[in-house]
């Protein structure tokens, strides 16, 4: 798993390189750390995470935000919520914004979990309410031509970096 961030003040792409896991809780991993501390300086109080195209687990991105929400916790020590926005129907997309947009403005740091931008129509309307976005690239299982349409849809502006995760270190919903 490795994370890229946009290109630095210097001119040269950031990159993390994530090594496998130990047998430690998934938000204990070192690894995990490493990329909590990456987002953490980001500028965001909410972040969306979204595939970069079709081929993960329906859960995929739910998994990581919980994951990285409690590796944060660990860190800040205080609560980072997480907003499933996986199956949000039309009907539904306001009061989930106004949920997230709640949280927010008392002080709460919020990762929403997306699906495929390509398949439900929310999610660019979801992506682009938040403050950014983080690209979830499973390995071998998305396409370039779909990270390049997701990234279209919702804008390219609105991503901070993004996440390469092997499909053996997806962390498991507990």
């Amino acid at each position: 798993m490795s994370q890229e961030s946009p290109p630095s003040p210097t001119g040269g792409a950031q990159t993390t390189a994530l090594a496998q896991r130990n047998n430690l809780p998934t938000w204990a991993d070192p690894d995990w750390q490493r990329f909590w501390l990456i987002v953490d300086q980001l500028a965001w109080r909410t972040l969306a995470l979204i595939p970069a195209g079709e081929g993960a687990p329906p859960d995929f991105t739910l998994s990581l935000a919980v994951t990285l929400s409690r590796t944060g916790m660990t860190h800040k020590g205080g609560p980072i919520q997480v907003a499933d926005g996986t199956q949000v129907p039309l009907r539904q997309l306001s009061g989930f914004l106004e949920d997230v947009r709640a949280c927010s403005d008392a002080g709460q740091r919020v990762i929403v979990a997306l699906s495929s931008a390509k398949t439900d129509p929310t999610i660019p309307a979801i992506a682009k309410t938040v403050d950014g976005v983080i690209l979830c690239v499973l390995l071998g299982r998305m396409m370039d031509a779909e990270a390049r349409a997701t990234i279209k849809l919702v804008g390219a502006s609105k991503f901070l970096g993004s996440v390469i995760i092997r499909p053996t270190e997806v962390p498991a919903l507990k």
